[in-house]
C-alpha cells in the first residue's frame, strides 16, 4: 500500500483527488489550513474506505507550513509515494487592483511552495528509485492573463523541465491543467461565475480520474477534457498579440464580477 500527500486537501479538486486515492487503497497525508476540516476529512476517508488518513495542518503562505511539509515528504522511515501539490487561490482584481501583499502570498503558494515541496518529495523518491507529483496548474498557463496566469506558466515550465531531467529516475511528474471546475475557488475569491457558460465546467472526479491515467501514461502535461484540448490548440496557433486582446475581452466578460 502506499500513501499520497495531498495540499489542499479538504476542498475542491485535492478533495477530489483524496476520495479517488481512498478509494483506490491509498494511505492519505492530508494537509491545509483548518485542522477541523482535516480532522473530518480524514475520518470519513477512514470510516468508508480502511485507509490511514494523517492530519498535517500547515500554511503554504508561511515558511514553517512549508517546512512542516517538506519535512514530511523528506521523511524515509515513512515515505511519501505520490505527492498531490495542489493548494492555490486566486485574487479578485486586474493588474494593480490587487495589493502587493497578496500578490506575493500567491506566488509564495503557487511558485515557493510547489518548488520547495517537489524537490522535497522528488529527492526522497529518487533515492528509493520510483514515486510521482502532480503540480495542479491551469489553462490560464497558455494565456497572457494576469498574475494568477503568469503563476501557473511558471508551473507548468518548472514541472516539465524537472520531468525532463528526472526521466530514467523512476520518478515521475506531470503538470496538470484544468479549466473551469466545480469547486469553491471562485467563492473564496469573491468572484461571480454566473457568466460562465455551462460547457466550460468540468467535474472535479473525472478530472482526476483523467489526470490520475494520465500520470500512468507517463505523460508530463495533462489537460484532463477534449473541449479544452480544443481550445489550448486554438491557442498554440493564435498571434500572441491577438491572443492578449482576446483573453482581455474574455476575462471580462467570464471573469470576476
Amino acid at each position: 500500500m502506499t500513501t499520497a500527500l495531498i495540499t489542499g486537501s479538504t476542498a475542491g479538486i485535492g478533495a477530489a483527488f483524496a476520495r479517488r486515492l481512498a478509494a483506490d487503497g491509498h494511505d492519505l497525508v492530508l494537509v491545509a489550513r483548518d485542522a477541523k476540516r482535516l480532522r473530518e476529512q480524514a475520518t470519513e476517508l477512514h470510516d468508508r474506505h480502511g485507509i490511514e488518513a494523517e492530519v498535517l495542518p500547515a500554511d503554504l503562505s508561511e515558511d514553517k507550513g512549508i517546512e512542516t511539509v517538506a519535512d514530511r515528504l523528506g521523511d524515509r522511515k515513512n515515505p511519501v509515494d505520490l505527492l498531490i501539490n495542489n493548494a492555490g487561490f486566486g485574487n479578485k482584481g486586474r493588474y494593480l487592483e490587487v495589493s502587493m501583499a497578496d500578490e506575493l502570498t500567491m506566488l509564495k503558494v503557487h511558485c515557493e511552495a510547489v518548488l520547495r515541496l517537489t524537490s522535497a518529495a522528488a529527492g526522497a523518491m529518487r533515492e528509493r528509485g520510483r514515486g510521482g507529483v502532480v503540480n495542479v496548474a491551469s489553462v490560464a498557463a497558455f494565456v497572457p492573463r494576469g498574475t494568477y496566469g503568469a503563476s501557473k506558466a511558471w508551473v507548468v515550465q518548472f514541472t516539465q523541465g524537472a520531468a525532463r531531467d528526472l526521466a530514467g529516475t523512476g520518478v515521475r511528474l506531470m503538470v496538470l491543467c484544468p479549466g473551469f471546475v466545480r469547486t469553491e475557488f471562485h467563492q473564496r475569491a469573491g468572484m461571480g461565475t454566473d457568466n460562465i457558460p455551462g460547457w466550460m465546467w468540468l467535474d472535479a472526479d473525472k478530472l482526476v480520474a483523467a489526470a490520475l491515467a494520465d500520470l500512468a501514461r507517463g505523460k508530463s502535461l495533462s489537460i484532463p477534457d477534449p473541449r479544452y484540448k480544443a481550445l489550448m490548440g486554438l491557442v498554440k496557433v493564435t498571434p500572441r498579440g491577438l491572443l492578449g486582446g482576446v483573453t482581455s475581452r474574455t476575462g471580462r466578460k467570464y471573469g470576476p464580477q
